[in-house]
């Protein structure tokens, strides 16, 4: 099918011209459309109700789709996060745990799983990997993508102004700001195939570590805040470096939508890990106060560590305005994007998320399950399990029960009060623990 016949065609169709005639099934397939921020927290976006810096674009496709209240990373810093993502599978389960874990070749990514069904995949941004045992790592083209272009290490992923990057295995000198440079890479790359399903991973790193953003971006900003150096006013290039990601996301967008395929696309954002409080942040989010109104941070299991701000979008299937109360956990999302795409999961993967394309669409209710966290690297020693609005919140080995719905800063320990529910999730936290898998070699 020609690119003009298959944009009319998703033109016609989206607006109800063509009635029942069917489509080819590739063309019905929808593009897929993953943008992740890095350590953005959950109070940094408008529709989470930021005001002290304008998200319009963000706002805008959130108010078209569906938000989640609570909306769940799988593991609280960059890599475990990431391949929780990519396979829908636990850090202990995945056998990436921490930081400078890198995935095994076993491991199925959504990519990979995706790819039989004739989606092109691509990776624009950061992928984050660590290193096998033997040293070496896997590259994004070794687990799936057709084509990268960003960061393919933690070294230099929180530089905004980077002298080089990867295009595929080859580094290439590049200049410019990442949240601009990704866009550009993003919006050319659904140009070049709008004629066929593709699945986009767009993994910005703003707001992560380095604040800093380009002075037409920072004069829009200086003097709204107070600073401790005026000279270097972190608390604006913060602010800054959001709005800026935002712009990009809307000129993502509209790429989409010149190309015709917006109708035809699926939109899902959210963010790596919570904001975080350390000292190459500068105090930013500190001030900004980022994972409002929860208590903790990144590498923390807190509320603030681990709720992300989230939407999904996709024009007359998921509904517009509505607001989603329940817990969603970042495994969901690869067995929901490989089904949306017409793939199947593979039972021998072992996937611990679930599909909830159907809840995503408002056809089926979220089934009750018990949700679980880990984090135990760099001096850490944190678990966590939740089932509804119940969540056990294990630090050091001391057991903390909360009602998250009625406590969402996790302010009183409720264990006395619901002795029955704490005797479970506890009990269900060692059974998960003992399921651990050894790490693949």
């Amino acid at each position: 099918m020609s690119d003009f016949t298959r944009r009319d065609m998703l033109r016609l169709a989206g607006a109800g011209v063509l009635g029942d005639l069917a489509l080819p099934a590739q063309t019905l397939r929808p593009n897929l459309l993953f943008i992740l921020a890095d350590d953005l927290g959950w109070g940094d976006v408008g529709f989470n109700g930021r005001k002290e810096w304008p998200t319009p674009n963000l706002d805008r496709l959130a108010s078209q789709g569906t938000t989640f209240t609570r909306w769940y990373s799988a593991a609280t810093v960059c890599a475990p996060s990431r391949a929780c993502l990519l396979t829908g599978k636990y850090t202990i389960h995945n056998g990436v745990k921490r930081n400078g874990d890198d995935l095994p070749a076993s491991e199925v990514t959504f990519a990979e799983a995706l790819k039989p069904q004739g989606y092109t995949s691509a990776l624009i941004g950061k992928w984050h990997h660590g290193a096998l045992r033997d040293g070496s790592f896997l590259h994004p083209l070794d687990q799936g993508f057709d084509s990268t272009f960003g960061f393919l290490d933690a070294r230099h992923a929180w530089e905004h102004f980077p002298k080089t990057l990867f295009r595929g295995r080859q580094e290439v000198p590049v200049n410019g700001y990442t949240a601009d440079l990704f866009s550009d890479e993003a919006v050319k790359f659904i140009g070049e195939h709008r004629a066929r399903p593709f699945c986009l991973y767009l993994a910005y790193i703003e707001s992560h570590f380095h604040v800093e953003a380009p002075e037409d971006e920072m004069a829009k900003f200086r003097g709204k805040f107070p600073e401790k150096d005026p000279k270097t006013p972190r608390n604006a290039a913060y602010a800054a470096m959001i709005h800026r990601m935002d712009a990009g996301i809307g000129r993502v967008m509209r790429a989409l939508e010149e190309n015709g395929l917006a109708q035809n696309t699926l939109v899902v954002f959210t963010s790596d890990n919570g904001a975080t409080f350390e000292s190459g942040n500068n105090g930013a989010s500190n001030f900004h106060d980022s994972n409002r109104p929860f208590r903790g941070q990144k590498r923390s299991l807190e509320e603030g560590g681990i709720r992300e701000p989230a939407f999904v979008s996709w024009p007359g299937r998921i509904p517009a305005g509505r607001k989603f109360e329940e817990s969603v956990h970042s495994t969901d999302l690869m067995p929901t994007l490989v089904n949306a795409g017409g793939g199947t999961i593979d039972p021998a993967w072992k996937v611990d998320g679930i599909n909830i394309l159907d809840v995503w669409t408002g056809k089926a209710q979220l089934p009750e399950r018990t949700l679980f966290w880990e984090w135990t690297s760099e001096g850490y020693n944190m678990h966590a399990a939740m089932r509804g609005d119940f969540k056990l919140l294990r630090i050091n080995g001391a057991d903390f029960l909360y009602n998250i719905r009625e406590d969402p800063q996790e302010r009183r320990t409720i264990a006395a009060a619901h002795p029955e529910m704490f005797r479970r999730l506890r009990a269900e936290l060692e059974a998960w623990k003992a399921s651990e898998v050894p790490r693949a070699r």
